[in-house]
């Protein structure tokens, strides 16, 4: 259920205007039709495969883009698909696909160009944290000197007698977005943070010159060993001469009518300003409901210091997260979102967690809007993230730890979605947003995503959302937002709790997704390799095993998954096993209860 829903039907547009709209529309489409060069791909994909014409030549030989790709013959169709990103970079803004775009994208480029499977191309999806959510304009505003000193290094490339100095500069600054020597470096300790940077900022360089046919070429041969056909070089400059007529011929047109259309376009927004509640209406309103939420926003600053960079302690798609203290001494998180397309993250995480209070829930303590901009006030979490414990190497967990944080995490998710009011969906359930308190119990936090059910309905219509790997595939198919889909994603967690392991291996010679190896192993009665070596076998067998089958079926695909009742059953369960077992008492980190 969206909590604010704005009403632009029925607009009052004279029947004048509407013809004249018909009008110009029906002559550039028949203008535009010849002009067309490639279409989208079918399903979905929006790169403009040409599949009569490859971008690279099709030999095996050639780079492997600095250790990236896993396959010799992987090289032209990696090249053509980058140059294609970089396109639609140029176009929208946008540098990297999701993961469903990229799935219709690939059965394409494999229908086109061959098999691409083990190519390295599925890790390219955004939505995985870091660069992989960066804009064409975020790597401009982010990266900084190193952009500009890619750029400088890069720019002689295509110059005669400069090749051999110039692309020896030019990979060093490439391999400095990911702060290592590839070339000295195995490919298994390579992250995929790293490989989404470098390939953010060489998106961003294709697209900003996308018409620079001989530059991009020469990018490609120094950076991946690719060479550009010259046949495409020629047909490329054949379709620039075509379309750069048409559009002289366009433009004639346009001339003709343009001061219509501006009349009409101004008479038009005019009408729609007058009916559309402005964005600082929309907050007002959601603050004079919450009215005891308000903060002032002197306070935020105060507690801030002035957002200070050095009280900054977390950065996503919606803005940044501060750490602060209020004028009654209570330490706090602010989260400022800043970007206009987040109003709804606003609104939802207001409304969502405004008449909630749970031991397992991070507590909303208040919010204030200033213009365009508004603040979240949440109770602070000392501890961090249930992510940076599990992947980071100066951090331990016990395994008595890890099931008391995976209980407190599930009992959050059993009271949501057991809501007197109706059914909260979280739909973003990863180690990211589950902190941990000054005790280290789990606290779940990050409601931007959440979809709220009425009472008697069992699930909901909506675009899918979440982050890569802990989506579930049922929902990914219907697009129907069920309390099933916050099981699966949290079935994926429990078994990064229990092996320590990415949601995605990409060391192995294909990449899997974990549950696809727990499963695996478990078949094989391995399971002790599954066991995240940080614990040193410091761990029950029986309770590892049910964790390890319960973790399974939360992640069942067409057979029905269990309650979050049901997971904390068994979670204690396993805890009780876990505490009456020997060599379970947890060593290298600070009890929990003392």
């Amino acid at each position: 259920m969206d909590m604010v829903t704005l009403n632009c039907h029925n607009l009052d547009v004279t029947r004048a205007v509407k013809q004249f709209y018909v009008f110009f529309f029906l002559v550039l489409q028949i203008f535009v039709v010849d002009f067309t060069v490639s279409t989208p791909s079918p399903g979905g994909c929006t790169l403009h495969f040409n599949p009569s014409i490859p971008l690279f030549s099709q030999s095996c030989e050639g780079g492997d883009w600095g250790g990236f790709l896993e396959e010799s013959c992987c090289g032209a169709a990696f090249g053509e698909y980058l140059y294609l990103l970089g396109q639609r970079a140029n176009q929208t803004g946008e540098l990297f696909l999701n993961s469903t775009e990229q799935r219709s994208c690939l059965v394409s480029l494999t229908r086109f160009r061959g098999s691409v499977s083990g190519c390295g191309i599925g890790k390219l999806v955004s939505g995985m944290g870091g660069c992989s959510d960066f804009s064409l304009a975020d790597v401009t505003n982010k990266l900084g000197d190193k952009l500009r000193s890619l750029n400088g290094n890069c720019e002689l490339l295509s110059s005669e007698g400069t090749w051999v100095k110039s692309c020896d500069s030019c990979v060093k600054s490439w391999e400095d977005f990911g702060g290592m020597n590839l070339t000295s470096v195995k490919r298994e300790s390579m992250t995929t943070e790293t490989d989404m940077c470098r390939f953010a900022v060489l998106v961003s360089m294709i697209g900003k010159r996308i018409d620079d046919i001989k530059y991009i070429g020469s990018l490609f041969r120094c950076l991946g060993g690719q060479t550009l056909n010259s046949e495409n070089e020629e047909v490329e400059h054949k379709k620039k001469i075509k379309s750069k007529g048409v559009w002289i011929l366009i433009g004639g047109l346009i001339g003709v009518v343009v001061i219509v259309l501006i009349a009409s376009l101004i008479l038009y927004r005019r009408y729609i300003k007058s009916k559309i509640p402005s964005k600082n209406h929309v907050f007002k309103d959601v603050l004079t409901k919450e009215n005891s939420l308000k903060v002032p926003v002197g306070e935020v600053y105060s507690a801030t210091n002035n957002l200070s960079e050095l009280n900054l302690i977390g950065e996503g798609t919606a803005g940044k997260v501060y750490k602060g203290l209020l004028s009654n001494k209570q330490p706090v998180a602010i989260k400022h979102i800043i970007n206009d397309e987040d109003i709804e993250t606003f609104v939802r995480e207001v409304t969502s967690l405004a008449h909630i209070r749970h031991p397992n829930l991070v507590a909303l303590l208040g919010c204030c809007v200033r213009k365009d901009d508004c603040f979240l006030i949440y109770e602070l979490c000392p501890n961090g993230s249930l992510s940076e414990w599990l992947f980071g190497r100066d951090k331990v967990l016990s395994w008595i730890q890890r099931l008391e944080i995976a209980i407190d995490s599930a009992r959050a998710l059993w009271f949501l979605h057991t809501c007197p009011e109706g059914c909260i969906v979280h739909r973003d359930i990863k180690p990211t947003n589950i902190l941990l308190g000054e005790n280290l119990e789990a606290k779940l936090s990050d409601f931007g995503l959440s979809k709220i059910m009425n009472l008697g309905e069992s699930f909901v219509s909506s675009e899918v959302r979440g982050t890569f790997g802990y989506v579930d595939p049922d929902y990914q198919s219907n697009r129907l937002v069920k309390s099933s889909g916050d099981v699966y994603s949290f079935g994926v967690v429990l078994l990064q709790i229990i092996s320590g392991k990415k949601v995605i291996n990409m060391n192995l010679q294909k990449p899997m997704p974990l549950n696809k190896m727990a499963k695996v192993l478990s078949r094989g009665g391995n399971i002790a390799e599954f066991a995240d070596p940080k614990l040193e076998g410091e761990y029950s067998a029986e309770a590892f095993v049910l964790v390890l089958q319960l973790a399974l079926s939360c992640t069942a695909l067409k057979t029905s998954r269990p309650s979050m009742e049901q997971i904390v059953s068994k979670l204690e369960e396993a805890l009780d096993i876990s505490t009456r077992a020997k060599g379970s008492t947890p060593e290298a980190t600070p009890d929990r209860n003392a």
